[in-house]
């Protein structure tokens, strides 16, 4: 396995950097402010999960789950506590790489940790739907819902940005091919 710093693709950043006209330090400044904006929505959304969570277990309708509704809770309490962990651990790695010129690996990790933390949210959102539906309604229509969120998480979250990844959908052009349309 390549180290860390093998991996990040100095030459990519830097022709990134070029086509906006900023620096290779710009750029990775620009690109952490970014995550870390990312990051706060993803954290605001599993923390607000997480207590809810936290304290449902200390009601008095708890008792009366069943078998499969407390498996479904612990699913999503655990789900919902790794994401935590994973959507916090880019500032963990800040503090320990700071001021050590490693800028281009915190962006990388903490990339890899929010795509993570964001799916383990999808499955903390379609638990505990799964959970409220099921409780609410029945087990039928709680699968259903619980399904539902988690392929409109999946598809939305992942498979759009893919698609449009893929398809180059809003892809600006090149600086270069930019200066020669100006210049025909």
């Amino acid at each position: 396995m390549r180290p860390l710093a093998e991996r990040f693709d100095s030459d990519a950043a830097l022709r990134s950097a070029r086509s906006r006209g900023e620096s290779l330090d710009q750029l990775l400044d620009r690109n952490l402010n970014e995550l870390l904006q990312e990051l706060r929505v993803a954290i605001t959304g599993v923390q607000i999960l997480f207590a809810f969570l936290l304290g449902l277990a200390f009601t008095a309708r708890f008792s009366s789950l069943d078998r499969f509704e407390v498996s479904v809770y612990t699913i999503t309490l655990m789900a919902t506590a790794l994401a935590t962990i994973v959507l916090i651990a880019p500032v963990s790695f800040h503090r320990l790489v700071f001021r050590r010129r490693q800028k281009g690996a915190l962006i990388m990790v903490g990339d890899r940790l929010l795509l993570l933390g964001l799916g383990l949210l999808v499955v903390a959102i379609s638990c505990a739907v799964l959970l409220i539906v099921d409780v609410v309604l029945g087990r039928q229509q709680g699968v259903a819902a619980g399904g539902l969120i988690a392929v409109a998480g999946i598809l939305i979250w992942y498979g759009l940005p893919v698609w449009a990844r893929q398809a180059g959908v809003g892809l600006a052009p090149d600086a270069d091919e930019e200066d020669l349309d100006q210049e025909g």
